[in-house]
């Protein structure tokens, strides 16, 4: 008989399990459910599912309920307090994320809501894992006051923590705004979705009060203001499904922590395949334009090059691409665009981005073609001298293994902060087209030679005389600075091997508490 009625018992108890499960799962209704829709957004569920390997992700803190009762607070409670939290596998590989719920509360953040994330972040740290936010938040949960604010500053502080231990990336498919920006800020990369997301640190609404300047939200922070003007978005995607799946493809280039190596895939394309074509990428004419991505294509695995932040100074690439099937940095001047000069932006582009590599043991293949850095009243006023060092410091600091190609101009201070043989570069290849000098051959004649300048013939034959000399890779290939001079043809093969040669690679940075890089 007891038996019987404890059996009872606890089909009473499964069934109210499953009640409260339910209800979790509900979110905010079927209501709020449909406004997501109809605005193209998937609910937070929904973007777990198309994220992680089917049936593998494991939900923590499902019940957790908010502990305000003040502006009514008390009897408007939802299990789950607006944010979906757990960890599950990304194409086999374990990952932790957290899901804001903008059915709930607007997915605003209370202090139940941030002891969530902290806790995935913690255990994320524990085992090593990338940690992933769906951000959908409507901000700080105004009834709780500091409390909340509090709970944002419990989630910046793990940020802060995790940076450089696991991967961090934020993938922002709502509103965010206020405070709320600050954690995707310090999180390794940000992606963001086209039409329905934004960041701002204060709204229109302020800025007209304040400014009297008037912005919609999306001119303010949409997805395209931030993956080109600001640099605050590494890339924009058109809907939330081609956003997931390019997560899933991103998320198979990186580590899952600064322990371990960069992971390797299979692949048939041969590292010995020469590429002809590359004999004839660079123009006759020095001062005419090539597509430097081209070179990137054919140097990798089967084409695959993941590229970050291509509508933000693109003067320079940057992406992941693999050789031999294991992940490499790739850091390239684009002639096409401001003759491949360095300048702000892109110095600030490529230093985050080789940081970021070096952090997670990820090789850094540089491809060079620059003329220098950008000249102009704007650039110096604006700080282009520490902005500029920020990508010496970047790479001087870098010790995982680094392999340079100079393929045209590498001019002046330029040459020397593009991973030049002097900030340790291990292997240190030229083309035969490349120009290795202080500056363009007329520039440096018109200095050495400004008495003659009146003079066309003269100033002309100088002109030759200093490109015969100068304009060439063997003068820094006769100091060593330059470790061979390749055929175009043969660059993958060669760097197939460079990059086989230095995987045990060991070097450490004396001991420091850490840099002070030139922010």
């Amino acid at each position: 008989m007891n038996f019987e009625i404890r059996w009872f018992e606890m089909q009473d108890i499964i069934a109210s399990l499953e009640a409260k499960r339910e209800e979790a799962r509900e979110g905010g209704g079927k209501r709020r459910i449909d406004a997501q829709h109809k605005k193209g957004k998937l609910t937070a569920r929904e973007r777990i599912d198309v994220l992680f390997d089917e049936g593998s992700f494991e939900e923590w803190d499902m019940f957790v309920e908010h502990r305000c009762n003040d502006f009514g607070m008390a009897s408007e409670k939802i299990p789950g307090d607006g944010v979906v939290t757990g960890f599950g596998t990304i194409n086999g590989r374990l990952s932790f994320v957290f899901s804001q719920d903008f059915t709930v509360f607007g997915g605003a953040l209370s202090e139940a809501h941030a002891e969530k994330i902290c806790k995935i972040m913690d255990q994320a740290m524990k085992v090593g894992a990338p940690v992933i936010g769906l951000n959908d938040s409507g901000g700080a949960r105004i009834q709780e006051g500091v409390a909340s604010l509090g709970g944002y500053a419990e989630v910046f502080q793990r940020n802060v923590l995790a940076s450089g231990v696991v991967p961090q990336i934020s993938m922002v498919m709502g509103p965010c705004a206020g405070g709320a920006v600050y954690s995707p800020a310090m999180t390794d990369f940000i992606f963001m979705v086209q039409d329905s997301s934004y960041m701002f640190v204060t709204g229109p609404d302020v800025v007209k009060t304040v400014t009297h300047e008037t912005v919609t939200h999306e001119e303010l922070g949409g997805a395209t203001t931030h993956s080109s003007k600001s640099g605050v978005a590494d890339l924009s995607f058109e809907n939330d499904v081609e956003a997931l799946f390019q997560l899933r493809r991103f998320m198979d280039f990186l580590p899952s922590s600064n322990k371990e190596q960069p992971p390797t895939r299979e692949t048939v394309d041969p590292a010995e395949r020469p590429e002809p074509s590359l004999n004839t990428l660079i123009p006759n004419n020095a001062n005419k334009p090539y597509d430097m991505r081209e070179l990137v294509l054919k140097v990798v695995d089967e084409e695959d090059f993941f590229e970050i932040q291509p509508n933000f100074a693109a003067n320079i690439l940057i992406g992941f691409g693999r050789l031999q099937g294991s992940t490499i940095g790739i850091v390239a001047n684009q002639p096409m665009v401001l003759a491949g000069c360095l300048d702000i932006d892109s110095s600030k582009k490529a230093a985050r981005f080789v940081r970021f590599c070096d952090c997670f043991n990820i090789p850094i293949l540089t491809l060079v073609d620059v003329p220098g850095f950008l000249p102009g009243t704007q650039q110096e006023f604006n700080g282009i001298i520490k902005h500029g060092a920020k990508l010496l410091f970047a790479y001087a600091e870098a010790t995982v293994p680094k392999v340079t190609v100079i393929t045209r101009k590498a001019y002046g201070g330029a040459y020397d902060v593009m991973s030049s043989k002097h900030l340790r570069g291990d292997v240190n290849f030229a083309w035969p087209t490349a120009e290795i000098a202080v500056m363009g051959a007329k520039g440096a004649v018109e200095i050495i030679f400004r008495a003659d300048l009146g003079d066309e013939e003269k100033i002309a034959s100088r002109t030759g005389e200093y490109a015969e000399k100068f304009a060439n890779p063997f003068v820094a290939g006769a100091r060593g600075y330059i470790d061979d001079i390749i055929m175009p043809q043969n660059t993958r093969s060669r760097l197939a091997r460079a990059f086989a040669m230095l995987k045990n690679k060991q070097l450490e940075n004396p001991w420091k508490k850490h840099d002070n890089i030139p922010l």
